[in-house]
């Protein structure tokens, strides 16, 4: 048995140069199969004395378990590659029909989406993407938001396990802000983008769900001011609802990268028993907002005492309900295809400030 060294290493090296999983199949029953090289040593374990039955036997157990545990390791990694393999191959654009006859409908997500990126579009804003995956300091740090923040704790955000290497676990990103931190931090202001996206926060119910869309904007250069936020808003709100004289107010509030902050109320009347938009005596919250906090831009490399901006954030779920009358936001999710053509809207009504929002 002294040679079983130079046979763990002669196995060891061929499962890792196994390029298929046919081919690892093919060398786990030449090495453990019922008449594999290994399998047969076992058999001879018989005609040796019990001192050297023992030793063997161990050393020969240590050598099975070895090999399997390298057979299993390989067989995860190249699964793995052949999941990557097959999922660049098969991409498909869900918001497409089945068949160009059907009458297909665009979900109301991707149509609230366009609306706004056509109202924004229209003032001069961009459009900035990134990554749902984001590491600590762009989602949280960045943002001035402090360690002990509950925004950080395991029942609001969901982590990621760390690989080897990682300082701190990646996270699914609970807001578009990071998108922000990115344009900030690879752009000279002046900038001018919205940032809609998924999110994702451990929560579910009527009103909320694990993933949702938000779509946050943000303005820096050297003379922005509260006035701007608050006419690019109100202008927003408007032209979104299609109500010229909805009323607007902002409340004083806390977030910890805008300050000052504050909420945005769009008026309303709930008399009856339903909610109506528009002229009345009461009121609905319908984003967050603020001008960015000094240390959120310093975060970024970006000099606070030349630049200011202002940033604001809303879910996008929540504003296509409101509009569109939506009861409950899990229905947003359910692919049921009867909701979608109740809700859903034609592919080739392209949302458009000249040509009309979709009501």
């Amino acid at each position: 048995m002294q040679h079983l060294d130079g046979l763990k290493d002669k196995w060891l090296a061929a499962i890792a140069g196994a390029g298929a999983l046919d081919q690892l199949e093919s060398l786990r029953v030449e090495a453990l199969g019922k008449k594999g090289e290994v399998t047969g040593l076992m058999k001879t374990l018989g005609s040796l004395s019990p001192e050297e039955r023992k030793s063997a036997g161990q050393s020969l157990n240590q050598l099975k378990d070895a090999l399997a545990e390298a057979i299993e390791a390989r067989k995860a990694a190249l699964e793995e590659g052949a999941l990557n393999q097959r999922l660049k191959r098969e991409t498909l654009d869900l918001s497409l029909p089945a068949r160009p006859e059907l009458d297909g409908r665009l979900h109301p997500i991707s149509q609230t989406i366009d609306e706004i990126v056509a109202i924004f579009g229209e003032m001069g804003f961009g459009v900035a993407e990134g990554p749902d995956i984001e590491d600590d300091f762009k989602n949280f740090t960045a943002l001035n938001i402090p360690p002990d923040h509950p925004a950080r704790q395991m029942q609001d955000t969901f982590y990621l396990p760390k690989k080897p290497g990682e300082k701190e676990a990646m996270v699914l990103r609970t807001h578009t802000s990071p998108v922000q931190i990115r344009t900030m931090m690879s752009k000279k202001p002046p900038i001018r983008v919205i940032c809609p996206g998924r999110t994702y926060r451990s929560d579910s119910d009527m009103t909320h769900t694990p993933m949702f869309h938000q779509v946050e904007g943000l303005v820096v250069d050297e003379t922005t001011h509260m006035g701007h936020l608050k006419g690019c808003l109100i202008d927003f709100v408007r032209a979104f609802f299609g109500i010229d004289d909805l009323p607007v107010r902002f409340r004083n509030s806390f977030f910890p990268f805008t300050e000052p902050s504050a909420e945005v109320d769009i008026g309303c009347d709930r008399s009856g028993g339903e909610l109506k938009l528009g002229q009345g005596k009461d009121w609905l919250e319908i984003l967050g907002c603020g001008m960015v906090h000094p240390k959120v831009l310093a975060n970024c490399g970006i000099d606070p005492a030349k630049y200011q901006g202002f940033a604001f954030g809303m879910g996008i779920e929540r504003i296509a309900m409101l509009k569109y009358g939506i009861p409950d936001l899990r229905t947003f999710f359910d692919a049921d295809l009867r909701w979608l053509k109740h809700y859903g809207f034609v592919p080739l009504d392209v949302p458009s400030m000249t040509g009309g929002l979709t009501r």
